[in-house]
């Protein structure tokens, strides 16, 4: 446990409780560590943390329309990459409406999240369904293969060299954000048994970026069983149940969902709005000076948001204050409906990350404008 220098103390005019009974007309920053698992502070301004009105240098605010990204790719290791460091690469990919070839990933495990679409999922432990909203991890060097009922578009996560977990939920137990026991695993049904045959297959497997082809005289998909505590995981969107409190806006940290090497996937669900009058509405300003902060936009209305639709992703950078945007702020302590309707997937990393070649061209250029109150941008 690392043992920060530490000596709680208030000065001037500040709350005692974090996100409630904030100081007439101020607005409350939080500055942490360890993204907010380690030591923080609280300040209390006069005006809103994000007021700027010009911004010069590369470390400013990005967004980007995923949905501009139009070119279908016949495999995942086409798909553009949107965002990457050594520890997680982030690509999106248009899947074809059938896949004549199997993926291997051999540089880490992939998560996938469903995006749009639905279809059948081939891989060496059986079969998956797949429809919008479920994410599935698939562990290293599994192969796979996908056939598209509806057209399908997905966020492919890599952890780079590593595995995933699930997070250490603490005091709430093991059952809370989603039982275990909801993860569904493939099966060798009847639909994996068809898909067998004696074709020949080839299997494009990706290694350090480089992608070889392996070829098979046979479907080289053609188990009749397994066992052992190793598989992939399927879970949608929708049967995740978000920790909530009525008194107090949790931290993104509390949606945890899964957990790389040096990055963790949080899930934004519907969720009630705090009822306490005193308490934040909606997302604190604060300043993750550990970590870079990426949100896909999945469903629904993005409450802290402006001009934001699903399919595109923000992108902040460690080390500058961010927040809700003017006409959430608005809403800070009076909502105007009783609960969230937003589905979002967010990826913290430890490390810097980078833009790739498929973000270049679909970014918003505007997005670092649109915290000004006047709604420029």
């Amino acid at each position: 446990m690392r043992k920060y220098i530490s000596f709680p103390r208030v000065e001037g005019l500040a709350s005692r409780q974090a996100h409630a009974d904030l100081p007439p007309d101020t607005f409350e920053r939080e500055l942490g560590k360890e993204g907010f698992f380690g030591p923080a502070t609280h300040m209390y301004h006069r005006h809103p943390p994000t007021g700027w009105v010009d911004w010069e240098g590369p470390l400013r605010p990005r967004a980007f329309d995923l949905t501009r990204l139009n070119a279908e790719q016949a495999s995942p290791w086409d798909a553009d990459e949107i965002l990457h460091n050594a520890s997680v690469k982030i690509r999106f990919w248009r899947a074809p409406g059938r896949m004549y070839h199997l993926a291997r990933n051999g540089d880490g495990d992939e998560l996938l999240f469903i995006h749009q679409g639905e279809g059948d999922l081939f891989c060496d432990y059986g079969h998956l369904a797949v429809r919008a909203g479920d994410y599935v991890m698939l562990p290293r060097s599994t192969m796979w293969r996908l056939e598209s009922r509806e057209p399908v578009t997905a966020l492919l996560i890599e952890a780079t060299n590593a595995s995933y977990t699930l997070p250490d939920k603490g005091m709430v137990g093991d059952h809370a954000i989603f039982d275990p026991a909801m993860l569904d695993v493939p099966a060798i049904d009847e639909a994996f048994k068809a898909q067998q045959d004696e074709e020949t297959w080839r299997v494009r497997v990706k290694r350090g970026g480089a992608v070889s082809t392996v070829t098979y005289p046979f479907n080289p998909l053609d188990a009749v069983g397994w066992k052992g505590d190793l598989a992939p995981v399927r879970i949608n969107v929708a049967h995740i149940r978000p920790l909530m409190s009525h008194r107090y806006h949790l931290p993104p940290s509390a949606h945890t969902t899964f957990v790389g090497n040096r990055f963790v996937v949080c899930t934004f669900a519907p969720r009630p709005f705090e009822s306490a009058p005193d308490a934040l509405k909606v997302p604190f300003f604060h300043n993750n000076d550990d970590y870079d902060e990426v949100i896909f936009y999945h469903a629904g209305d993005f409450f802290s948001r402006d001009n934001i639709h699903p399919g595109m992703v923000t992108f902040h950078p460690c080390g500058f204050t961010h927040g809700p945007h003017p006409k959430a702020l608005e809403n800070a302590f009076e909502p105007k409906k009783p609960a969230t309707d937003e589905y979002a997937i967010m990826v913290d990393t430890r490390d810097a990350l980078e833009p790739g070649a498929g973000a270049r061209g679909v970014e918003w250029e505007g997005y670092v404008d649109s915290w000004k109150s006047n709604g420029e941008g």
